[in-house]
This record gives C-alpha cells, structure tokens and sequence, in this order.
C-alpha cells in the first residue's frame, strides 16, 4: 500500500478556511486563495529539487534543475 504524504498549513489558513466554509464569511475567499496557490507552488518547487537530486539520468536530473531554477525565479545568467 502507498503512503500518502501530508501537508502542513498555517493556523491562519485553517481559520480562515473554517470561517469560509463553517460561517459562510466570503471576505477570507482571497487570502485563501492567495496563501494556497503559495502553498502549490512551494510544493512544485520542493518536488522539482527532489526529482533534480534524486532523477536515475543526467538528462532528467537537468531537466528538473532547469525547472526549479525558472519557478524560483533564478536569471539565466547566473545559472552554471
């Protein structure tokens, strides 16, 4: 059987996804979009590196470093 992994989130998301859901509140709707999508992409990014030091190829290895590098935002001139 597979493990599934899990996630961790702020106490504030948390609440404010209580407050959304539970209370119907819809003024917390942007701050949990906005703090989910960083979640998404810190999750992109962490599995990107892992792919980068762990790929079976050279090719696959540079291909996921190249990757991380643009979704961190990392300029092409100061890549080696």
């Amino acid at each position: 059987m597979e493990r599934k992994s899990q996630v961790q989130i702020s106490k504030d998301l948390l609440l404010a996804l209580f407050q959304y859901h539970l209370a119907g509140n819809e003024k917390y709707l942007p701050e949990i979009k906005e703090t989910l999508m960083e979640k998404l992409d810190s999750m992109v990014k962490h599995q990107l590196y892992t792919t980068f030091k762990t790929a079976p190829t050279e090719e696959e290895r540079e291909k996921a470093r190249q990757e991380y590098l643009d979704k961190c935002g990392m300029h092409e001139d100061f890549r080696w």
